[in-house]
């Protein structure tokens, strides 16, 4: 193991899915960590030794560090030999790339930085973000050089290291997965790797700033494109009356084609905002990327209008007016077996179908203790599946959560369903 940064203080700004993970890896390992949020109910929660997001064995490991004095959390920077920023980078309107949070991020680290510290900039960002970062770093403290500036013989140390790990299975990928890391010189990159290897068992892979960044928008952008095939497969085959599972299933049974999934949509804070990224940079030559995009950001439109065609069959069916079909909708979070809620096309419909049908939507996600309160406002039940399927006069599968799948359960009595998970057709 690396020694370069065993004794040496870590910080990490930005606790949430990946700052957390990240914070307790290193202090798994006995480094210090320091880790900053802006959230007092997010430090006070971590420094009780407890976590505030679903992630297996997550919870494990931040109690054991916190017991042990190596992490401990803060609203206000102190300071560290290494700087790790993991903020959100959502976009504004139009898909423009909001870095207010980095921004923000290095302004609060810039008072406390000293000469051979090192920064890296872990959160997903438009091409061009870190060197950003680094220009409003040293505008704070134009009393130290940064690489931009001196090059090789910088004080400050600048760096990108995109994460690149499955909700659900963060914390053994982190220290499995390969790794890439952009420095803006060649000894910003060496240091990075050093203090990646505190516990990372895959390969650090050296490259520039830009590559590094533009190397996960790749990713997430060929993992859109292929979802958004499958969706609108899912289209084309409901409009033909063909069962698009089956038809994936044999059509991957050829030795060069491995067709995704459909579903509602796609969610999360990669797949369904990192494309545009590429998208609002280069316009003109992302046309296919921007058309996978609209793809799937339209796929929930269309569960929608199968829910009121729904309703309207069933209110037919048992002669009920629409107004008092009862509709649950399965899941909620981005994905399966997780809590996270962030961009989730499973929420998007349940919200615009609570719009729509007040005091008439029940939700089940066994991943969640409350619903989120634009849902409750609109007269929306969180119940077990027992209860919301003994209810429901129409069932929306849109998540296909773990007890969901363990065997598909006896609707009640004339109940229709849309799966869109293919899970319980």
């Amino acid at each position: 193991m690396p020694q370069r940064f065993m004794d040496k203080t870590i910080s990490i700004v930005g606790l949430g899915y990946i700052g957390l993970p990240s914070a307790a890896a290193f202090a798994a390992r006995g480094v210090k960590v320091i880790g900053v949020d802006v959230n007092q109910t997010t430090v006070d929660i971590i420094n009780q030794g407890k976590i505030h997001i679903v992630e297996p064995e997550l919870d494990m490991v931040v109690h054991a560090a916190v017991t042990e004095g190596y992490l401990r959390a803060t609203t206000i920077p102190e300071p560290a030999d290494a700087f790790l920023i993991a903020v959100p980078t959502p976009f504004r309107e139009g898909h423009e790339p909001d870095l207010s949070f980095i921004k923000a991020a290095s302004k609060s680290i810039a008072p406390v930085l000293k000469r051979g510290d090192l920064i890296i900039l872990e959160s997903t960002s438009p091409v061009g973000a870190t060197e950003q970062m680094a220009a409003w770093l040293a505008e704070e403290r134009p009393d130290l050089s940064f690489p931009q500036d001196r090059g090789e013989d910088s004080d400050i140390r600048v760096a990108h290291c995109p994460e690149r790990v499955l909700p659900g299975h963060v914390l053994r990928e982190l220290v499995e997965n390969d790794r890439v890391i952009g420095g803006l010189t060649a000894k910003c990159s060496d240091a990075a790797v050093a203090l990646y290897k505190i516990f990372v068992q895959g390969e650090c892979i050296v490259t520039d700033a830009r590559t590094a960044e533009m190397c996960k928008l790749t990713e997430n952008a060929s993992r859109d494109v292929a979802i958004a095939f499958a969706n609108e497969l899912s289209l084309i085959c409901d409009k033909h009356r063909i069962d698009v599972w089956e038809l994936i299933k044999l059509a991957n049974r050829h030795p060069r084609v491995n067709i995704l999934q459909p579903g509602p949509g796609v969610g999360g804070h990669c797949i369904a905002v990192d494309p545009w990224f590429i998208v609002h940079s280069s316009p003109e030559e992302s046309r296919l990327i921007r058309t996978a995009r609209l793809v799937n950001d339209s796929k929930p439109h269309w569960v929608e209008e199968k829910v009121h065609a729904a309703v309207a069959a069933a209110a037919d069916k048992f002669g009920r007016s629409r107004g008092k079909i009862k509709i649950a909708c399965m899941g909620l979070s981005f994905k399966p077996d997780i809590d996270d809620l962030r961009e989730s096309p499973a929420l998007e419909i349940t919200l615009r179908l609570a719009e729509r049908y007040p005091e008439q939507i029940c939700v089940v996600e066994p991943n969640i203790d409350a619903l989120p309160t634009e849902l409750a406002k609109r007269g929306a039940l969180l119940l077990t599946q027992a209860e919301a399927l003994s209810i429901a006069d129409v069932v929306v599968m849109l998540v296909d959560h773990k007890p969901f799948k363990e065997r598909a359960p006896a609707l009640r009595d004339g109940a229709l369903l849309i799966d869109t998970r293919g899970i319980w057709k």
